[in-house]
């Protein structure tokens, strides 16, 4: 069971694990079989990731037996092949009472710095000193949206995928949705049903095979990440054709325009006069990683990235990175490549402290 938050500086321990998601707790289960002394440190109130903040009717691409942390199988969802968000969220809450993971929420981490031969993790509960720190806090909290000119003039709606939720709020509405990946897709899938929609992409947007699913992509970056030479799973194309979206495009609704030039006051405009009216543009524009607490170890490169062996950073080896897509290791943004990058960051770990294997 996850521990309260209490106040206080901590003894020392081996690793403190910043993220208590999917990529955290896969962490968490090779630590504890390489018996390290540990803690995660989760900033939420309760288990489950970002997966508890998703939209309502969001599922995973791959069945549940193709996206399972370590050790432990995900339960199929009865009635459904693709699990829903809410119950991988009740997955990884079992999951981390399976393994009896030590993690404390809510805790945030506010800054890692330096402490001599430690690395210090200052938090809103005290501060932990360890021997190795594992980032693991994601992207959901740092969501992106692009400087288009003319946004701080538009009167209507402006929310990114964080903020959605369900289409019923947009009943009638004329609502534009820009970005050319799953999200949204899936986002515009649904509002077509009760809302007057448009789709905007910087360019055409890229439907992968119908009978791709999150199977097929994992062994796609797995064969690249071995030395492949497929293309990797941007070959393949952009958007998983999930039963929804592929219904949509039975509809015809899958018709993405060219990305507006600027906003207006009531909508969109483009550089030939042309216009469009509009009461809400949801933003599926991505996000960026959530690494602001590691800035006192000055990781980053001149283009804001932290350069890596593996996982571990190559400015300051005793951090690791875990779960923030293909640059931390291959589909490490999956439920299914969380284990296997985290297996190996641990067995890093490890071989440091001297505590063992990550079996």
């Amino acid at each position: 069971m996850g521990a309260s938050a209490d106040t206080g500086t901590h003894a020392e321990t081996d690793v403190v694990v910043v993220g208590g998601g999917q990529a955290g707790l896969a962490a968490g289960y090779f630590l504890r079989r390489a018996k390290a002394r540990f803690v995660i440190l989760d900033d939420r109130e309760s288990p489950g990731g970002a997966w508890g903040d998703y939209w309502d009717s969001l599922r995973l691409f791959s069945p549940a037996a193709h996206s399972p942390l370590p050790g432990w199988w995900m339960p199929e969802e009865p009635g459904h092949e693709y699990p829903s968000a809410r119950h991988v969220t009740d997955y990884l809450a079992e999951y981390e009472r399976r393994y009896d993971l030590p993690v404390r929420r809510p805790v945030a981490v506010t800054e890692v710095r330096r402490a001599g031969d430690a690395l210090a993790v200052a938090t809103t509960a005290g501060t932990w000193r360890a021997r190795h720190v594992v980032s693991a806090t994601g992207t959901w909290r740092r969501p992106y949206v692009p400087e288009v000119p003319g946004r701080d003039l538009f009167e209507g709606r402006q929310l990114h995928t964080v903020d959605y939720r369900s289409p019923e709020e947009f009943a009638g509405q004329r609502v534009v949705v820009v970005g050319g990946g799953n999200s949204a897709a899936q986002i515009l899938t649904e509002l077509s049903e009760v809302a007057h929609t448009a789709w905007l992409t910087r360019r055409p947007p890229r439907l992968m095979p119908d009978d791709v699913d999150g199977r097929v992509l994992f062994d796609v970056a797995t064969r690249r990440t071995l030395g492949g030479t497929d293309g990797g799973v941007g070959a393949l194309g952009d958007i998983v054709v999930v039963p929804s979206v592929r219904e949509a495009r039975d509809r015809d609704v899958l018709k993405a325009q060219p990305m507006a030039e600027r906003l207006t006051r009531t909508g969109l405009a483009w550089a030939d006069g042309s216009t469009m009216a509009a009461d809400a543009i949801v933003w599926c524009t991505g996000f960026r990683p959530a690494l602001e607490h590691l800035a006192p170890l000055e990781p980053f490169d001149a283009e804001g990235r932290i350069p890596l062996d593996g996982s571990r950073s190559l400015r300051e080896p005793r951090l690791h990175l875990l779960g923030y897509g293909d640059w931390t290791g291959a589909a490490s943004a999956t439920l299914i490549g969380a284990g296997r990058t985290a297996k190996a960051a641990v067995a890093r770990i490890a071989e440091d402290l001297g505590t063992g294997r990550a079996r």
